[in-house]
C-alpha cells in the first residue's frame, strides 16, 4: 500500500498520401481481426491514417500561440503563468458584485478562456502531427510540431511556467485551486508525442533535454504541491487524469519508481475506491452531467491502463477479487454507447446530445479484450468534436501514438 501522502516516486508525395492511404484501406479488411494483436494495430494505423494526414496538413501552416498572447487582469500570476476561470461558477444574482457561487454543470461563458483555448489548440496540433509523422515518416510534419513545442516549452520569451497553480480561479473566492490540475491532463498527449519524436530518432540532443526539463519540473509540482495532492485524493475523475498526467510523464522521462507508484495506485487506490461493482462511477452519476463523466472517467483509466502496458505492466488484465476491473468498467458503459436511450440516469444537463465520440478506452478494450465489436463500435463514433465541452473532455484523440 501507499502509506505517504504522495508516492509517486520512482515517400509518397505529400498531395498523394491521402490517396494511397484510402487505396490502402480499400485494399484492406474493413473489420480488425482481434486474434492477431500485431495486425489488429497495423489495421488500425491504416484506419486511421487518412483521417490524421488530412488533419495535419491542415495544421502545417499553424503557427504557435502560448499563454503569453493572452493576459487577464483577474490573473495572481504573470505573463508565462497559465490562467483559467472555474467552469461552473456565475456571479451571485443576491450579491452581483461579491463571491461567485456553484452551478454544477452549467459553464458560465464570461470567465476567462483564452490560456485553456490555446494549450488546447497545441494539445490537438502536435499529436496530430506527430502522428502523421509516424504514419508516413515525412519530416515536414515533426517539424511543425517542433514549433509548437520549442513556444511552449523552450522558448523563454514565450514558453509557460511549469506549474498550474492559477488555473480554475474563483472571482471572489480564490486564485486558483486544486481542481484546476485537470486542465493539464491535455497535456499528456503531448508528452506522449514528444517520446515518440525521441524513439524515432528525429528528437534528441538540446531540444530533448529542454522539454524532459521541462515536464520533469511540472512532474514535480504535480507531486509536491498541495493541488496536487489533494487532487490525489478527491476518489473521482480528477484523481484518475492526474494520474495519466504523472504517468503519461514518468513514461517520457523513463522514470520507473515513478511508474511502479502510478500502477500500484491504480490498483490499490484508484479502482477499489472509485468502481461500483458494477462498473460503474458512483461519484460520477452523482453529478449534473452524469453520462459524459462516466465516459471521460473511462477513457482516463483507459489511458492509465494504456500507460502502464508501455510501461511493462499489464492492467487491462488486473481486477480486484470481486471482479471489478477496466473490463468490467467498459462493460457497464457499451451498451449506453451503443444506445444512448438505454442510459438508466437523467440526462446531462448541458451537452447530452454531443455524446459519446471516439472514445479510447472502447478501442484500447477491443485491443486488450480481443473483442471486435468494440473496434467496429468505436469506428462508427466523431474522432473530431468540435463542441468546447466534448473537447475539454477528450483529451486522447491520436490512438495511434499510444500503440506499441
Amino acid at each position: 500500500m501507499l502509506k505517504t501522502p504522495w508516492e509517486w516516486k520512482r515517400r509518397v508525395p505529400h498531395g498523394l498520401r491521402e490517396t494511397w492511404a484510402l487505396a490502402l484501406m480499400v485494399l484492406s479488411c474493413d473489420r480488425v481481426i482481434c486474434g492477431d494483436l500485431d495486425s489488429a494495430k497495423s489495421e488500425i494505423a491504416r484506419w486511421e491514417r487518412p483521417r490524421v494526414v488530412r488533419l495535419a496538413d491542415s495544421l502545417l501552416s499553424t503557427e504557435p500561440q502560448t499563454v503569453t498572447a493572452f493576459t487577464c487582469g483577474r490573473s495572481a500570476g504573470g505573463m508565462h503563468d497559465y490562467f483559467s476561470e472555474g467552469d461552473y461558477w456565475w456571479p451571485d444574482p443576491g450579491h452581483p458584485q461579491g463571491p461567485y457561487i456553484r452551478r454544477d454543470g452549467h459553464t458560465n461563458p464570461e470567465n476567462f478562456v483564452a490560456h485553456r483555448n490555446v494549450l488546447r489548440t497545441m494539445s490537438i496540433a502536435v499529436p496530430a502531427l506527430v502522428a502523421a509523422f509516424k504514419l508516413t515518416g515525412d519530416r515536414l510534419y515533426a517539424d511543425r510540431a517542433m514549433k509548437h513545442l520549442s513556444a511552449w516549452f523552450i522558448d523563454t520569451t514565450t514558453m509557460m511556467n511549469p506549474h498550474f497553480t492559477y488555473s480554475q480561479a474563483i472571482k471572489g473566492v480564490c486564485t486558483g485551486r486544486a481542481p484546476g490540475v485537470i486542465d493539464g491532463v491535455h497535456l499528456a498527449e503531448v508528452a506522449q508525442s514528444i517520446r515518440t519524436l525521441e524513439r524515432s530518432g528525429y528528437l534528441k540532443g538540446i531540444d530533448l533535454a529542454s522539454l524532459k526539463s521541462w515536464f520533469r519540473q511540472l512532474t514535480g509540482w504535480l507531486t509536491t504541491h498541495p493541488y496536487g495532492l489533494e487532487e490525489r485524493g478527491l476518489g473521482n475523475n480528477h484523481t484518475v487524469c492526474l494520474t495519466v498526467q504523472v504517468g503519461a510523464y514518468a513514461l517520457l522521462l523513463n522514470d520507473r519508481a515513478l511508474m511502479d507508484s502510478c500502477v500500484a495506485f491504480f490498483r490499490e487506490v484508484m479502482l477499489p475506491e472509485q468502481m461500483a461493482g458494477d462498473g460503474s462511477f458512483p461519484k460520477e452519476l452523482q453529478r449534473t452531467k452524469p453520462y459524459g463523466y462516466s465516459l471521460f472517467t473511462l477513457d482516463a483509466m483507459a489511458m492509465v491502463c494504456q500507460i502502464g502496458l508501455l510501461g511493462g505492466e499489464d492492467l487491462f488484465a488486473f481486477g480486484l477479487p470481486d471482479g471489478r476491473s477496466f473490463k468490467r468498467g467498459v462493460e457497464f458503459m457499451v451498451p449506453f454507447i451503443r444506445d444512448k436511450r438505454t442510459w438508466q440516469k437523467p440526462p446531462d444537463v448541458m451537452y447530452h446530445e454531443y455524446w459519446p465520440v471516439r472514445h479510447p478506452a472502447l478501442l484500447l478494450a477491443g485491443l486488450a479484450f480481443h473483442e471486435h465489436s468494440y473496434i467496429d463500435l468505436w469506428k462508427t463514433l466523431e474522432a473530431d468534436p468540435s463542441v468546447d465541452e466534448v473537447v475539454r473532455n477528450f483529451p486522447y484523440r491520436q490512438p495511434v501514438l499510444w500503440l506499441k
